[in-house]
Formats: structure tokens, sequence, C-alpha cells
């Protein structure tokens, strides 16, 4: 059976938040939120990622981590896919080309925890995401100042929009990226494994 692309209609505007979500927390949630009133968003995408075949440690099955994560994020405007596995995308870089081929009358925000940002220029094609998509950058524990003064945010320190005009980001041409201070939670999903809050299924 064909896959079903999560719709998207004209004039959107589609804030994407990637990972493996295993599990999906209320941190996810809470930066999810904390995005779509922020940075001008009229809906936002979680894109649970397949496992990464060079990692020694798998993610829980897909299924259970898409159905956990609608449970924590069931909001009208947040759509939960797993379009990644079926696009066969590896990279950041080539999602966000799949998509913005796809949906090209659609327009969409990569959007990231401070933390990513410190190491964002080790990412595949990181200049290509920085040059074609609005950047959304919300702060999490630990990491403001390391994500002010990373690489990334030096090359293109000219194009960070202020905070205070966060919500124009959505509406923005890149290369164009901003980053604003949210209330933190510091809920992460390796802390609820190691807890044992969180036991894969079997497949």
């Amino acid at each position: 059976m064909r896959y079903a692309l999560p719709k998207a209609y004209p004039g959107q505007v589609i804030g994407l938040l990637g990972g493996s979500f295993d599990p999906a927390h209320d941190g996810h949630a809470h930066i999810t939120r904390e995005a779509l009133r922020r940075f001008g968003l009229t809906h936002a995408w979680w894109l649970v990622s397949p496992g990464n075949p060079l990692k020694s440690r798998q993610p829980a099955p897909m299924a259970q981590r898409i159905a956990h994560a609608r449970k924590v994020m069931d909001h009208p405007r947040v759509t939960i896919t797993d379009i990644e596995a079926h696009l066969g995308t590896r990279y950041t870089a080539q999602t966000l080309k799949r998509l913005t081929d796809l949906y090209p009358q659609t327009r969409f925000v990569w959007l990231m925890g401070a933390d990513n940002l410190v190491q964002f220029d080790q990412w595949q094609d990181w200049h290509w995401i920085m040059e074609n998509v609005p950047v959304g950058i919300l702060a999490r524990p630990g990491d403001r100042i390391s994500a002010r003064t990373s690489k990334a945010a030096r090359l293109y320190a000219r194009y960070r929009l202020s905070a205070r005009a966060s919500t124009l980001l959505g509406r923005s041409i890149a290369p164009c990226w901003c980053f604003v201070n949210v209330p933190m939670v510091s809920t992460s999903s390796t802390m609820l494994r190691n807890r044992g809050d969180w036991v894969q299924t079997l497949t």
C-alpha cells in the first residue's frame, strides 16, 4: 500500500522537529508548543527517524515510538510522522530537500534545541540547511552560552533575527535564524531510558 504523505496546504508554515523520540517526552511537547507560539508557525511536524545502522544501540520499534509520541503530543496543529523512513533519507539536509520538493508551496522551519546548534557545523550539508530553510533555536538546559558562540552562530551572525521579532521567522527568507529563551524542561529521553520508564516492545 502506498504511504500517505502528511497533509500540507499552500501558505502553511510548518516547523519540523526531528529525532528518534525514544521516547518522546514532555520536553519535546514543551518546545513544540513554544515554537508554535514564538516562530509564527501554523503547524509542526515531529519527524520520528528510523534507527541508525551505524549505532550499536537501536531505538524502540517505530510503531511503538509513533504511538507513544501521539499520546505525549496530542495537539490539533501537530503531526507525528515517520516520513523519513518512507523517503529513505538519512541526513537532515536530504530530508529537507525532499520535503521542499514534495511541498513547493509550503514554508518549512527547522527546529532544534540550543544543544544541537553547538555541534551543528558537524552535520552533513549544514551550510545548505542554513541557507535554504529558516532555523528556529530553542534554549535548553546548559547550552545557552556555548550555542551563541558556536561556529554556526558566528558564521551566520548577520542573518540572526532578534528574539523580539521571532514571530517573523516563519515568513522570512533563508538564511535566517532565531534564538529564543524559553522556560526550560530538563526531562530527556536518556534519563527516561536509564530510569527504566521506557522499555522496548518486542518486534
